[in-house]
């Protein structure tokens, strides 16, 4: 943000005066009053979002009537405040000067009343800054004043914050030394503790004063206060991002795999919301502890959406979750449960997501989740040094030999996250005995090339690939899923491919159900599959260890391997994944889909011959004036059917971006409730906060992970108010604030 005033002739600095200064209104209308009241060329082509982030105005600018003060130490402009003093033609005087900010060139009917403001504009700004200041306010005669301790405690506590803050946005903890280890006194002070130094020694006066009158056997700031601190600054920063959605009022519900932090679950939780720039965004909004029954967890997401961050539950138009192992029945039972209480937060799948992905990490099967957990480690492993890929890409050489093109292929694909790819399993079968050879190299270490850790990764894998029942469950996972390889990759593919995926899903369906109604005989194709390749690999055929273990006294009968893994692998298999697909896209979520017909590429391909009454009931309360809609819908179709040889739009946000769109209400309404669906593809910068979160993850071990300090990381970019801060933390904790004494003896 910049620590300038963005009105034209306007020098104050917020780093160099006490002037308050406040950011431009979210709002459409109210940011366009504001810029046109400015003149200033550069604002114009700014969205509000953009204005909201990065440009002020100094309290100069404001009437003495459009200020109120929120409390002794707190400015705030009214709801309806526009500013109106601006000095727009002190530059003619001085037309040597160069400006740092352009300004509309003005009529001499435009600058004769400026230039007679100009004087009123200097005693103006004299009466704001002694109004800011808390001087001859009348509406705030009666307020109490701050004593001196209390305006040195708060400068006090702004400099901890800052503290806290930097170290979050940095993903540095607080503390890298155990409990027990602190004990230890030839350990160096924590990162905190060190930073405080560094400000006092730096110059801060209200730290060193606390410090100087502190006792020798005094703890400043406990370890509890720097937790409640934690917390508040992630509060504090997600409520800006909260308040972005209310104003919005529609949103998605995504969640992601369950994470350990500091020895226990959490849920991480993300909203999907479109901006009022028209920009699609999913924001990660915190952690949900994930511990206790499926009742417990329902009513602890609601009470965290509901009351703890004041969004309403009506308005959800979608909800998405991924999630793997133990804790897949956990989150389906989330799922069932929203959908049932919200029939319009629509269950889908996650477009940030391969569906075959998303699919297979759902089974709640050993076998699957050693394949789904190996996939990672594989990933993993080869994102270590570029020299493993080259390791894997001359073993795909040796196998391949005779086939130069297959071989290009898969060395191509094996650069890529292939692991997460549509085609991951189909890709796992081709490159396995290529894979198992590269294990087994770098593992053996002849030439002494690799590291011990290396090596054990390297052994780790290979006996995991070295298993029938991994190899079993690859061949049954790549079989069963190529019916919804086409389908998945359609639905992350342009907005004209989703359409056509929804309308395809019943034959998905039906390729699937025949399947299952001839188990047998694709159990038997693909049994036969999986033995050839084990024996490729000389891989024993057998029936899992502790399987045996568990039943073959009980059976007192040799249990032959194929007959086990129909039973036990191809059958689940493949009914999860119909029973998933058929709870992925209810009726509610295709009837959505058929509506990108609004879309008006979509509508050409269709040759314009579509109807969207039918597959709107859902959402017919959130549309400005439902009994018009077919009408509105008919001058839609019109409007493009005859619109000549220009490029059509193709996705829900250039529909949005078209300056015409707002004379059809009903279609902007519908058009911004739906690209809320989770299933569609987002902005090129609206999956951000997602990518972050991943590489907190991947940064950050389990031990040193915090769900404040990774919220600050993740919102790296997110503005803060140290003095909101400290306001929230004095109201939160009151019993922390004796004025005269913040410092707790150590026993």
């Amino acid at each position: 943000m910049s620590n300038f005033c963005a009105a034209p002739n306007c020098t104050i600095r917020s780093n160099e005066s006490a002037s308050p200064f406040f950011r431009f209104p979210r709002d459409t209308e109210r940011c366009k009053q504001w810029v046109d009241n400015c003149h200033c060329k550069d604002l114009e082509d700014k969205t509000p979002d953009q204005l909201n982030r990065h440009y002020r105005l100094c309290v100069n600018h404001f009437e003495p009537s459009m200020i109120c003060k929120a409390s002794p130490y707190r400015t705030k402009l009214k709801d309806n405040a526009t500013p109106t003093i601006f000095d727009l033609t002190s530059h003619l005087n001085n037309p040597q000067c160069r400006q740092r900010k352009r300004i509309e060139e003005l009529s001499k009917a435009e600058a004769r009343p400026m230039k007679e403001r100009k004087k009123d504009s200097v005693d103006q700004s004299k009466t704001n800054k002694n109004y800011a200041e808390g001087q001859d306010d009348p509406e705030t005669n009666d307020t109490t004043q701050l004593t001196s301790k209390e305006k040195e405690h708060r400068e006090y506590l702004k400099s901890l914050f800052e503290v806290i803050v930097v170290l979050g946005k940095q993903n540095i903890p607080l503390n890298r030394h155990t409990k027990e280890v602190q004990e230890s006194k030839c350990l160096t002070p924590s990162n905190f503790k060190a930073l405080l130094e560094y400000r006092m020694n730096a110059g801060d006066e209200a730290l060193r004063k606390r410090f100087e009158m502190s006792a020798m056997n005094a703890e400043c700031c406990t370890f509890t206060q720097q937790m409640q601190m934690m917390e508040v600054c992630e509060s504090c920063v997600r409520e800006e991002l909260l308040q972005e959605v209310r104003e919005v009022r529609f949103f998605s519900l995504v969640t992601d795999d369950v994470v350990e932090i500091s020895g226990e679950s959490h849920l991480p939780m993300f909203l999907r919301f479109l901006d009022q720039a028209n920009c699609l965004r999913e924001e990660f909004v915190g952690f949900l502890p994930f511990e206790g029954e499926d009742e417990t967890l329902m009513e602890r997401l609601l009470t965290e959406v509901t009351k703890k961050w004041g969004l309403n539950m009506d308005y959800c138009r979608g909800q998405a979750h991924f999630s793997s192992g133990v804790h897949s029945s956990k989150i389906k039972a989330i799922a069932t449960k929203l959908t049932e209480m919200y029939p319009t937060a629509v269950y889908t799948p996650r477009s940030t997501c391969a569906l075959n992905a998303s699919l297979a990490s759902g089974v709640a099967l050993t076998g699957v989740q050693i394949v789904m957990s190996t996939f990672k480690k594989i990933e993993s492993f080869f994102n270590e040094a570029s020299s493993l890929q080259l390791e894997l890409e001359n073993a795909i050489s040796i196998f391949y030999q005779g086939n130069e093109e297959k071989a290009n292929d898969l060395k191509e694909a094996c650069r890529t996250n292939w692991t997460v790819r549509h085609d991951a399993f189909e890709v796992a079968v081709d490159v396995l005995e290529s894979l198992l050879l590269c294990m087994d190299s770098v593992h053996d270490n002849e030439d002494l090339r690799w590291s011990d850790q290396v090596t054990n990764d390297a052994l780790e894998i290979s006996e995991a690939l070295a298993d029938f029942e991994f190899v079993a469950t690859l061949v049954v996972l790549k079989n069963t899923l190529s019916f919804t390889r086409a389908f998945g990759k359609n639905l992350q593919g342009p907005t004209m491919d989703v359409y056509f995926a929804a309308n395809s899903l019943t034959a998905v369906l039906h390729s699937l159900n025949e399947v299952s109604d001839n188990i047998d005989v694709y159990h038997e194709f693909w049994f036969e599959e999986a033995v050839n390749l084990a024996a490729a690999l000389e891989i024993p055929v057998k029936v899992p260890r502790l399987y045996l273990r568990k039943h073959h006294a009980e059976s007192g009968t040799e249990i032959q391997p194929e007959s086990y893994f129909k039973e036990h692998l191809t059958t689940p298999v493949v009914s999860h994944v119909i029973n998933e697909l058929n709870d992925l896209f209810s009726e509610n979520h295709l009837n959505a889909l058929r509506c990108l017909t609004l879309v008006p590429a979509v509508m050409g391909q269709l040759k314009f011959n579509t109807s969207e009454e039918n597959n709107v009931e859902m959402y017919r309360n959130d549309l400005p004036n439902a009994d018009t809609l077919p009408t509105e819908l008919h001058c839609w179709r019109v409007k493009w059917k005859h619109r000549g040889k220009v490029t059509l739009p193709s996705t829900v946000h250039e529909t949005l971006q078209l300056a015409e769109v707002k004379f059809f209400p009903n279609v902007l309404a519908f058009l911004r409730v739906l690209c809320n669906l989770p299933v569609l593809s987002l902005d090129v910068d609206g999956d951000a906060s997602r990518k972050r979160f991943q590489m907190y993850l991947e940064n950050t071990p389990d031990k040193h992970r915090s769900k404040s300090l990774a919220f600050l990381n993740i919102h790296y970019n997110a503005r803060h108010d140290l003095d909101v801060m400290v306001d929230s933390y004095i109201k939160m904790y009151p019993e922390n604030e004796s004025h005269e004494q913040v410092c707790q003896p150590v026993d």
